[in-house]
């Protein structure tokens, strides 16, 4: 954990500073260069459906939160879209028949980040925190034993200005080709503009009870599973339950009276 903690730490403010740059130039011309050097044909594939989201944030006096959201998959040898989040493929590398490299250009809209002032009383005076656009850069390592998983995205939308550093790894079983289950384990790095936005209280925001906080970077282990039901080749039953350990620098926080988030997610998906 303290080679981790120092690890990120290191990396140097100018190459953070210019991720989003480099990740709009990315995916203005990833496309082409995909194009050119993608070998073999994908098939593609897209789907329809509609799922809900039920989240508990660690804030205090927060309800927990549920949304209704539509989902939309598609999938080809460029592109992989899957809900409010978008891979552009670029070109992999086969290390042998068991193991292959991916990489790809990332972007989500995050649904359910941040609050507003009048989500719980001690929230009351507040500024509204928003969620928003991110993006950046993926690599997986695939292998027969488990895939492991790095992924760099920053906030475009410039509220927070943060930057995340996920660090994942995972693995598949299918049963009677009907059932997959998932079991994902990662460490998410969330640096001080991010930890100091969403759990931060500025001085216009000091109230009795709440002090004035500055976040820190920290480190947020989160262990996950998800479960597909095939009912047969078009229709699939979909649930992904998470809970999310916080880091010490975001519990510290005077909005904050709990150790761990939870989310769940429960789907259908309609594949053509």
């Amino acid at each position: 954990m303290f080679l981790s903690r120092a690890l990120f730490r290191s990396v140097p403010t100018c190459l953070t500073r210019s991720v989003s740059a480099f990740t709009v130039a990315l995916i203005c011309f990833s496309p082409v260069f995909a194009a050119k050097l993608a070998q073999g044909e994908e098939p593609s594939s897209w789907g329809i459906g509609i799922g809900t989201v039920s989240k508990q944030k660690p804030y205090i006096g927060i309800k927990r939160e549920y949304k209704a959201i539509p989902i939309l998959q598609y999938e080809n040898q460029y592109v992989r879209l899957f809900g409010p989040g978008l891979e552009i493929k670029l070109p992999g590398y086969r290390i042998n028949d068991g193991q292959k490299l991916h990489f790809g250009l990332v972007g989500r809209y995050a649904l359910s980040a941040g609050y507003e002032s009048d989500d719980s009383r001690q929230l009351a005076g507040m500024n509204e925190r928003k969620g928003g656009v991110w993006a950046g850069a993926k690599a997986k390592w695939e292998s027969s034993v488990a895939n492991i998983t790095a992924e760099w995205t920053t906030d475009l939308s410039g509220h927070s200005n943060g930057h995340l550093l996920n660090l994942g790894i995972d693995k598949t079983w299918r049963f009677d080709n009907q059932v997959m289950l998932t079991p994902r384990l990662q460490a998410k790095w969330q640096d001080s503009n991010y930890i100091d936005y969403y759990f931060g209280v500025r001085d216009n925001e000091i109230r009795a009870g709440r002090a004035a906080y500055k976040g820190n970077a920290g480190i947020s282990p989160e262990f996950a599973l998800r479960t597909v039901y095939k009912l047969d080749p078009h229709h699939s039953i979909i649930l992904d339950a998470g809970v999310t350990a916080l880091a010490p620098e975001i519990k510290d926080s005077p909005l904050v009276d709990r150790s761990t988030e939870n989310n769940i997610f429960l789907g259908y998906l309609y594949r053509f």
